[in-house]
């Protein structure tokens, strides 16, 4: 029976090396120690069964053609003889595959780093995101203004308003729509004027021709002649008292009046909005007071404050930029008056003098004559 033994135990020796390469028989003694020592039946079938396993010979780890720690081989054959001599191992096969496993780990098949594909779609996922959000927030906030709209048009939203502020801004549309009309009116006036000058200069052209030649009318011709070149020259002066007149009116009323409109549609939409969200915080401190209306009313209580803090800021602006338009307005309209009417008085009056001096107290610089005619290369 013992021989059927050690010809078992000699059947499952499979010598491994640190290489993976097989030995022969006889290069490891392990059982021949075991045959000269005098073991019974009892004790060989106690190390046979201890002994190691043949399907857990040996663990690789790694990838692509690791390097030679990577081989994690197994003691078999060294616990056998340690089995034999009853010297029992500080750490089961288990326990040192497991320690020499994490020493020496596995290559990883992933880097930790991302790819630039993968960063570039994050970034784009990102964006996509973010508008999102943005044209969400949009809707809600058309919807709500929406709804407070045609809630204040038929009567049945309340309204914020402020008695003194809209009646400076409805008193600056009046002035505005009036000093439009002003503005064309005066525009219309510096046309016809130009226009009647052109024909006195041609007119004093051809006077001063037949003047020349016909003998008998010369004085005649002559006289008026110089009269039409002397009101031409002053229509030239009217004129460019009027440009500067025009000029003037129109930035005020183009640029200063619009901005400060532009200032009062905002501040018309913000507080359209406060209200919008002022409702909406009325209606949800109404309904029933659950977990979920308590969030949706705290969150409406957070842009209820940010919409009033807008709205209390622009009406701000709106004061006081109405406070110096009307400052600028009275100002720049009593220079531009006084212009108007001193011009005019001197033209028709025929005083030129008055009429010059005129233009130099208001600072009016007159192009001189021919400047807008173009040059004979630009009319070639």
């Amino acid at each position: 029976m013992a021989d059927s033994i050690m010809s078992k135990a000699a059947t499952m020796e499979i010598p491994i090396n640190s290489n993976g390469d097989s030995r022969t028989l006889g290069e490891d003694d392990g059982l021949e120690q075991a045959t000269h020592w005098n073991l019974d039946e009892k004790d060989l079938q106690q190390v046979m069964v201890s002994g190691p396993n043949l399907n857990e010979t040996s663990i690789v780890s790694g990838g692509y053609g690791g390097a030679a720690e990577g081989i994690i081989p197994t003691s078999s054959i060294k616990d056998l003889r340690n089995k034999s001599r009853g010297i029992i191992p500080s750490q089961s096969a288990a326990s040192r595959i497991a320690s020499q496993a994490q020493q020496y780990p596995a290559p990883s098949m992933h880097h930790s780093n991302s790819n630039p594909s993968m960063m570039a779609e994050e970034a784009t996922r990102g964006v996509a995101v973010e508008k999102f959000d943005s044209v969400k927030k949009w809707g809600i906030n058309t919807y709500k203004c929406t709804k407070q709209m045609f809630s204040e048009r038929f009567g049945r939203g309340l309204r914020t308003v402020d008695l003194e502020l809209e009646t400076q801004i409805d008193l600056l549309r009046d002035t505005k729509s009036k000093y439009e009309s002003v503005l064309r009116l005066a525009s219309a006036l510096t046309s016809h004027f130009y226009n009647m000058v052109q024909t006195q200069q041609a007119l004093g052209d051809i006077f001063a021709d037949l003047s020349q030649k016909s003998p008998e009318l010369q004085d005649e011709f002559g006289y008026n002649a110089e009269t039409q070149k002397l009101l031409c020259k002053n229509g030239e002066t009217l004129l460019g008292a009027i440009n500067f007149f025009v000029s003037s009116v129109n930035t005020l009323v183009n640029k200063t009046m619009e901005d400060t409109l532009m200032t009062i549609k905002m501040y018309e939409n913000a507080r359209l909005e406060f209200d919008a969200y002022r409702a909406d915080l009325e209606e949800l401190s109404a309904g029933p007071r659950d977990a979920g209306t308590m969030v949706r009313m705290e969150m409406a209580q957070q842009q209820y404050q940010v919409q009033r803090e807008k709205y209390e800021r622009l009406r701000s602006d709106v004061s006081i930029k109405l406070k110096f338009l009307e400052e600028n307005k009275v100002k720049v309209m009593h220079k531009q008056l006084l212009l108007f009417h001193n011009a005019i008085s001197a033209y028709f009056a025929g005083n030129q003098q008055q009429l010059e001096q005129t233009l130099r107290q208001f600072n009016v610089k007159l192009k001189p004559p021919g400047s807008d005619k173009p040059s004979w290369l630009e009319e070639q």
